[in-house]
């Protein structure tokens, strides 16, 4: 019996999948770096990730056709509809972005509205594609840059991840939100930093293979 749960246990642990979405147009500035982190820290914990750049997706933003509101997916055929079944299958989310003009880039914050898809399965067919079983393990973790000290900087940009979140049905978790990166300049010269991340990584990690 306890070979079976070990075995069991383990097969359950490397099935666990992680998505790092980053939201800088800059694939190898401080913000990647911090999401590269975290996402290493999920992969040590056991899990399986994946990082998708925004800004390389080929995308429009949505234009309110309705025709999801009837149908589980967008009638807009582009990279979004790779994505959707990415989002329903994954385990858990690490969004991070820059803050720009005092909320989140563009074209994050346009790939976020073409997720209708998801807000009107939840809340308009009151028929989730997320099982209640599965909401309690899907966890987002929220990593976030600011260039200056500003009183408030994070609020839009937190509002905005937190309400996606709740679209698709993963919990708002942990955050780490990194101020006066202006000053900072290049994050590798600050370890213990990217080591936040990484740590931050690990824990969303282990809370789904343990």
């Amino acid at each position: 019996m306890q070979s079976y749960i070990l075995v069991f246990h383990i097969y359950c642990s490397m099935g666990k999948k992680v998505i790092g979405l980053l939201g800088s147009p800059l694939s190898d500035g401080n913000t990647a770096k911090l999401l590269d982190r975290a996402l290493k820290g999920a992969e040590d914990a056991g899990c399986t990730v994946e990082k998708i750049e925004v800004a390389s997706l080929d995308f429009q933003a949505c234009m309110e056709m309705m025709f999801c509101k009837d149908h589980e997916t967008c009638i807009m055929d582009d990279d979004m509809q790779q994505l959707y079944p990415k989002f329903r299958e994954m385990n858990s989310l690490i969004i991070a972005t820059p803050v720009m003009t005092m909320g989140i880039p563009g074209k994050l914050k346009s790939m976020m509205d073409r997720f209708q898809v998801f807000f009107m399965a939840k809340y308009m067919r009151k028929k989730s594609f997320i099982s209640k079983e599965r909401r309690v393990e899907r966890r987002g973790l929220f990593i976030c840059i600011s260039g200056m000290k500003i009183p408030e900087v994070f609020v839009g940009a937190k509002l905005t991840v937190k309400a996606f979140f709740d679209i698709i049905d993963c919990q708002y978790t942990d955050e780490l939100l990194i101020n006066d990166m202006d000053a900072i300049r290049d994050v590798t010269a600050h370890p213990a930093l990217l080591d936040a991340a990484y740590q931050k990584g690990y824990a969303l990690g282990k809370s789904l293979t343990s």
